[in-house]
């Protein structure tokens, strides 16, 4: 019986969460575009969502999309299993399209960016962030902080400028430690994920040349410590050596970033399926599990990375499972 009423509450609660929002990959191979989409749109839909944390100012500020087979982010799914998974949310089930939702904060008289996006790194959708800053009425030299999760590409590609220079100019950018050591200080062995040869090597490549620009000036931190008052990081590693999750915190609201803890929630949070791209799935595990249980218990804001536009929502803990409920919309 109690199978039976989770089936159904896990069900009703992934079916309203995709029905409250909107619904990896260099090269052509994995940013083939979804047959649904029209090619002759010619107007773009909003890509800010302002909302408040506390006394701090934040707004969701999208760099547009990516994506690739949902294989790649459900690992060990049942192959059944996954294609149903996808149907009864109205999901293609051979392209999984993934948001890159950055957050902008403003505290302490500075603009704080969460993770900088992919530009155009890892596909052609990628890459609105500027746009999107301008439709704030603010320039890339308005940003004073970048700080980023991890050192994947979709979260550093836009540090660097079409010109080779730094496309934020006046920003101190934050990363972590043991992610520089393996991706850029050294030669990564990228034969865990679980995409082409060709893929991994531009993976890697488009990491060095992304971060290029600010490796002079990069700040290295560790997982666990306060960029500054109001943003702490979260230690978070097994998806890359040193991914960090953030905490905004202001009086008592919170809000929890969960970087790539989880990639959509219809596959690693409604179907707790691992991601391909963890280069350490037992210590990814249990960081998802430790970080989950803590937002769910806690009844936290959360914002997913790669979730529907604008990634807001919250965990909610089903016996030994969890459901994604999007916030609602404030206007």
């Amino acid at each position: 019986m109690h199978k039976q009423l989770l089936s159904i509450n896990r069900r009703k609660v992934m079916l309203s969460a995709v029905a409250g929002v909107s619904g990896l990959a260099l090269g052509r191979a994995f940013d083939a575009p979804v047959q649904a989409q029209s090619a002759a749109m010619s107007v773009s839909n909003a890509g800010n969502y302002h909302f408040r944390v506390g006394d701090i100012k934040a707004t969701v500020v999208s760099d547009g999309t990516i994506g690739g087979p949902p294989r790649i982010y459900a690992s060990d799914a049942p192959e059944l299993e996954l294609s149903e998974a996808l149907r009864q949310a109205f999901l293609p089930s051979d392209y999984l399209t993934l948001n890159l939702n950055t957050l902008l904060i403003e505290t302490g008289g500075r603009r704080i960016l969460l993770e900088a996006g992919a530009g155009q790194t890892m596909g052609l959708h990628g890459g609105k962030i500027f746009a999107n800053l301008t439709a704030l009425g603010l320039r890339p030299d308005d940003i004073d902080v970048i700080v980023v999760s991890h050192t994947h590409p979709d979260h550093v590609g836009n540090l660097r400028a079409a010109d080779g220079s730094k496309a934020f100019p006046r920003a101190t950018v934050f990363a972590p430690r043991a992610d520089w050591d393996f991706f850029v200080r050294g030669e990564p062995d990228l034969s865990y994920m679980p995409v082409p040869e060709d893929f991994r090597r531009r993976f890697g490549a488009a990491i060095k040349r992304s971060v290029e620009p600010i490796a002079k000036d990069v700040e290295l931190y560790e997982a666990g410590t306060e960029i500054v008052p109001g943003l702490t990081t979260l230690v978070a590693g097994g998806h890359t050596p040193g991914m960090a999750t953030f905490l905004v915190h202001s009086g008592d609201a919170q809000l929890l970033l969960t970087a790539d803890l989880a990639y959509h929630p219809v596959v690693n949070i409604d179907n707790a399926w691992l991601p391909g791209p963890d280069r350490d799935k037992e210590t990814a595990q249990a960081a998802r599990q430790r970080i989950f249980d803590r937002a769910a218990s806690e009844r936290m804001l959360v914002l997913g990375f790669h979730y529907p536009f604008p990634g807001l929502g919250r965990m909610l803990k089903l016996y030994h499972a969890y459901a994604w409920v999007p916030a609602q919309w404030q206007v």
